[in-house]
């Protein structure tokens, strides 16, 4: 049953991508007038991603804290990053923000091409000519009052532990000036599978948006910043994952 289940799960994937990149080009074209920072077109993203759960009954998402996201101002938002169902996760945000995501996901057909139309910043991991193309990408959104979202692990945690933070998503806020919004996410490892195509029985994912954090406190310490926050996201997932 899990087989056949994950084999029209993929085939309404395919098909559905198709006529919703076909729609994400009409909503760039018809709102690019007037929102030229393409918050409809992200918004449209959001559904777009959400489809996915709205239609799977073994996936399950519950978002709590989404009012602390702001509509419009900079602020850098963080997550622990456990699988690539984070980004379908976190799209259940419902608010504008722009992705900072692997070079090699914007290659992608469909997926890859609507990242492009939206203006997520590209990075290729490891590659300092690209870091810095990134950070200069993120200050310009942020610049226009646009927040943006990492991973600041970088990668995913095999073993669902929280792994080191990397620096770029701190130095951001205390250049910029804004907060770092920390953002928890449990269950998702559960929702894409690493090694295969094959759904788990079921998926109880959760999204828990923290209080913002003023990087002013810090007086510009990056590494003192970036392992409170982490310190704050490794408290709260154990927290998470006991009331679980």
């Amino acid at each position: 049953m899990r087989l056949l289940f994950s084999i029209a799960f993929w085939l309404f994937f395919a098909v559905s991508s198709t006529g919703l990149f076909l729609g994400a080009l009409v909503v760039w074209a018809v709102t690019r007038p007037f929102d030229a920072d393409r918050r409809v077109l992200h918004l449209y993203s959001c559904f777009w991603a959400q489809l996915y759960f709205y239609v799977n009954p073994v996936w399950h998402l519950k978002v709590e804290g989404r009012e602390r996201l702001p509509w419009k101002g900079a602020a850098v938002l963080v997550a622990n990053h456990e699988s690539l169902g984070d980004i379908l996760v976190l799209f259940g945000l419902y608010r504008p923000f722009k992705w900072v995501s692997k070079a090699e996901n914007f290659k992608l057909p469909l997926i890859g091409w609507n990242m492009h139309l939206n203006g997520y910043v590209p990075l290729v991991r490891g590659d300092r000519e690209s870091i810095i193309r990134m950070m200069a990408g993120c200050e310009r959104w942020l610049s226009r009052g646009v927040p943006i979202l990492m991973f600041p692990e970088g990668t995913r945690s095999k073993d669902g532990e929280v792994k080191a933070f990397k620096d770029g998503a701190f130095t951001l806020s205390i250049q910029q000036r804004c907060p770092i919004i920390p953002i928890v996410l449990t269950g998702t490892a559960r929702t894409m599978p690493k090694h295969g195509l094959v759904f788990q029985n079921s998926v109880h994912a959760r999204v828990r948006v923290l209080e913002p954090i003023d990087p002013a406190g810090f007086a510009g310490d990056v590494q003192a910043l970036r392992d409170h926050v982490r310190d704050v996201i490794v408290r709260e997932k154990a927290r998470m994952e006991a009331e679980r």
